[in-house]
């Protein structure tokens, strides 16, 4: 008597489960690279090995998974759902260097972004954790490729004194929980204050280094800012953006404020004040 095939008999596609097992081990290993840059516990060249070594697994998921559709489609064994799942984690997984290799055909290969490119603010506190050579701003050709690609990078002036500005700009670095390592707020004998911290990209969380400046201008203030990543040559427009949305921010709270009072409305306060003293008398 011939026996009848039942549901859940046929054999499991290998490559299916290849595909599988190569897509979650592309997950752990890409997993273990974030890690190991956000939690800064090698060197940047192993962290970014490991990540290639993922992508290099999602890679090799993605075919095992296409080979296994066709074989799967041809012999009518299981494993499709297997098959789909390591096809999805392999396009996640290389969906973001493909876009990091979009960016990079479309946006000029600088890593020093600043709003004065002339007289750009200096890395003092921040310089000892830069890499030799990358303390000074490049200016020349990045320069000229900054002004080509983000024209609005400016500097900022504000209509409030420069201590207000300084309060506000420290206030939102805060609130991005960049990690600040120098504060120096306006003083006798500085014209400029400054604020330097370390701020870490979305996904990978790699440290760039940022200085914003706080000088003077009559009775307001004008702001100007340096993005720069520690390491390769491009920031596939990191810091440009990360300028941008600061400055924005600035504008936003500054223009909020409340306006400064002058010397004579202090004054006419005071008397008012010492008026009604002297009637309670």
């Amino acid at each position: 008597m011939v026996r009848r095939a039942v549901f859940g008999d046929e054999p499991r596609s290998r490559l299916a489960t290849w595909a599988g097992r190569f897509a979650f081990f592309a997950l752990a290993v890409a997993a273990l690279s974030v890690i190991i840059v956000r939690a800064n516990i090698l060197e940047i060249v192993p962290a970014l090995t490991t990540f290639a070594a993922a992508l290099v697994f999602a890679g090799l998921a993605i075919l095992l998974a296409f080979a296994s559709f066709i074989v799967i489609w041809r012999q009518g064994l299981k494993g499709l759902g297997r098959a789909i799942m390591a096809l999805f984690i392999g396009l996640l997984l290389l969906a973001y260097p493909a876009y990091l290799a979009y960016r990079a055909t479309t946006l000029p290969s600088i890593y020093d972004i600043t709003t004065d490119p002339v007289n750009p603010p200096r890395f003092e506190a921040l310089a000892r954790f830069r890499p030799a050579g990358r303390v000074n701003y490049p200016g020349g050709v990045t320069a000229e490729r900054q002004r080509a690609a983000y024209p609005d990078l400016q500097p900022l002036q504000l209509s409030v004194p420069q201590k207000t500005a300084y309060d506000l700009t420290l206030a939102l670095v805060t609130k991005r929980k960049w990690q600040i390592v120098d504060a120096r707020p306006p003083a006798s004998g500085r014209r400029d204050a400054a604020i330097e911290a370390v701020a870490q990209t979305a996904i990978m969380g790699f440290r760039d280094d940022v200085v914003i400046r706080i000088s003077p201008l009559g009775p307001g203030s004008r702001v100007d800012a340096r993005s720069a990543s520690r390491f390769g040559g491009h920031d596939f427009g990191a810091n440009a953006s990360r300028l941008r949305a600061l400055l924005e921010d600035l504008d936003d709270v500054a223009g909020n404020a409340p306006e400064p009072k002058s010397d004579a409305d202090k004054a006419d306060k005071k008397g008012a004040k010492k008026g009604a003293a002297d009637k309670k008398k």
